[in-house]
């Protein structure tokens, strides 16, 4: 009989599998003692059961997970709300990061093996909240972008499609990354604000320049270099490149907003295949800023770059352009900080009306839908935005807009804030808005005589006064016969409202006498000697009117 012994180690204690095997045997045997098979199926099961069992690789990995958080629940973060990376964590294999042969040194047939390496090793990323923290590999990354930078622009070769390709490599890890969330972008705005009201530009820089520079260096180098073939460069360069790009406009960095706009300039330039898509997405920022968030700190560089291409649109203009113009442009006029890009959005829309001289009835009606009614600083840049227009419209486009655009000018002319008033005769000054107004003198005059005499007689202002003063005489030279008229209509319906002014408050006055004299009896008293009746009913005392 051969006795076969299995010892299993489980919790620091060891059994005999031949004595377990024993009991077992007596255990599966049924009330009458007969061997029972299906019993030692149950029995084997239950052993395997009370076994340690091997952790799975799921359960392993998400232990794992839950124990190193990734970042976008928790963990630090840096001051434009980015995830700091690990220098470790992107390093091939943990290997020490040591800095490698300057491309000056190394024969012209190992440069572009040298080159590509060079790439690689710059895109291991360091945290730069810590700034005595890595200083040793951040030297040595920023020695060697010097170089890649350098190289890019003495190249004289056609860049390869493994260097483009880690080129775009390079610029995904180091630029991409996530800015904080709305309502953290808008603290971090009232931050970087001082009490006066100017701009405090240590707060809003960016802690990684140092690094993010020189990357932005080498791609704007990248992009522009004779060198580098479009339709190979696409393949990288590509419209998940485009947007990603476009999504860094919003940073509080202006010296990067810079880098961005020539960026995007030279891409929009060298790649043709991409300009309908970046004007499209240029759009679809527009949109969400105005209908949306209303916070974008990137609109003003968005628009410079706009300003260039509207300029080089081919005549006549697509359908496709006057629908930006209506659709993207003129809407950026209504949010409450338009000051901050109203410069770049006035050459935009001028650009277009240069093009396309029609479309100056279309841009003046704009403004007039969205004019700051209670904003007298933004009311001031509207103003000088529509002599601009007015500058370059033709006598066809300024006849059909004239009537409404000169009751708003008048509404101006009569504003208690100095400046507006100022702004609103100063368009007399502009010889070319002179001749349209002559050539028209009879619509506008009898629209603007009103709120000009209204000045001369109540403006607070004396400069308003002796503005005033010129353009009424202006207004005399052009048509003494039609300024004569406007002055005796003018008297005529002044003294009408001081008629009617006087009327109202006699009717107040007999009302007040009548309820006076029945406040005791209480009695209903009847008005007869006006063209409507007034009843006066007095309880307790009380008087009141239907």
């Amino acid at each position: 009989m051969i006795r076969v012994f299995f010892s299993i180690k489980k919790q620091e204690h060891e059994f005999n599998w031949f004595y377990t095997t024993q009991v077992i045997l007596e255990q599966i045997k049924n009330k009458r003692g007969v061997f029972c098979p299906f019993l030692v199926v149950d029995m084997i099961k239950q052993i395997f059961g009370k076994l340690p069992k091997k952790p799975s690789k799921s359960s392993s990995s998400s232990s794992s997970s839950s124990s190193h958080p990734n970042g976008q629940g928790g963990g630090p973060t840096t001051s434009n709300g980015t995830i700091p990376p690990s220098p470790s964590s992107n390093r091939p294999n943990g290997a020490v990061y040591e800095p490698l042969p300057s491309l000056r040194d190394v024969p012209t047939s190992e440069k572009p093996t040298l080159f590509i390496k060079k790439l690689t090793l710059s895109c291991v990323l360091f945290d730069f909240t810590d700034p005595s923290k890595n200083l040793r590999e951040k030297d040595i990354k920023r020695q060697t972008l010097l170089d890649l930078v350098d190289y890019i622009a003495t190249v004289s070769t056609k860049f390869t499609d493994a260097a483009m390709q880690e080129i775009a490599k390079l610029a995904v890890t180091n630029l991409f990354r996530t800015f904080p969330s709305a309502t953290n972008h808008e603290s971090k705005l009232l931050e970087t604000t001082t009490l006066d009201g100017g701009d405090d530009e240590e707060l809003a820089l960016e802690p990684a320049w140092p690094h993010l520079q020189l990357v932005y260096e080498l791609l704007l180098r990248f992009v522009a270099s004779s060198m580098t073939d479009a339709k190979l460069a696409k393949r990288y360069v590509d419209h998940s490149f485009v947007l990603k790009l476009l999504e860094l406009f919003d940073s509080v960095d202006r010296r990067e907003r810079e880098y961005l706009k020539t960026i995007l300039h030279r891409i929009y330039g060298k790649f043709m295949v991409h300009r309908p898509f970046i004007r499209k997405a240029i759009n679809n920022i527009f949109y969400r800023f105005v209908f949306e968030t209303e916070r974008h700190n990137g609109v003003a560089e968005l628009l410079e770059i706009l300003g260039s291409i509207i300029n080089g649109f081919a005549l006549p203009l697509k359908e496709e352009h006057k629908l930006f113009l209506v659709r993207a442009l003129m809407p950026l006029h209504r949010p409450k900080c338009a000051a901050a890009y109203h410069q770049q959005l006035c050459y935009c829309v001028v650009q277009f009306v240069e093009k396309d001289s029609k479309l100056a009835d279309t841009v003046v009606r704009g403004l007039l839908k969205y004019w700051p009614v209670t904003n007298s600083s933004k009311e001031v840049m509207f103003l000088g935005e529509l002599e601009e227009v007015l500058e370059v419209a033709q006598a066809g486009e300024f006849h059909r807009c004239m009537v409404p655009l000169f009751r708003r000018i008048a509404r101006c002319l009569n504003s208690s804030h100095f400046q507006v008033a100022e702004r609103a005769l100063f368009l007399w000054n502009n010889d070319h808005i002179r001749n349209l107004i002559t050539q028209n003198h009879k619509v506008i005059m009898p629209i603007v005589f009103p709120a000009m005499e209204r000045n001369m007689e109540g403006h607070w202002n004396q400069a308003v006064k002796n503005l005033t003063l010129n353009v009424r005489k202006v207004l005399a030279e052009t048509d003494q016969a039609l300024f004569d008229e406007c002055l005796a209509k003018f008297q005529e319906d002044e003294a009408s409202k001081g008629e009617v002014a006087a009327k109202r408050e006699a009717t107040w006055k007999l009302l007040e006498d009548l309820a006076a004299s029945k406040s005791v009896s209480g009695e209903a008293v009847m008005v007869t000697r006006f063209s409507s009746s007034v009843t006066i009913t007095t309880t307790s005392g009380k008087s009141s009117g239907s």
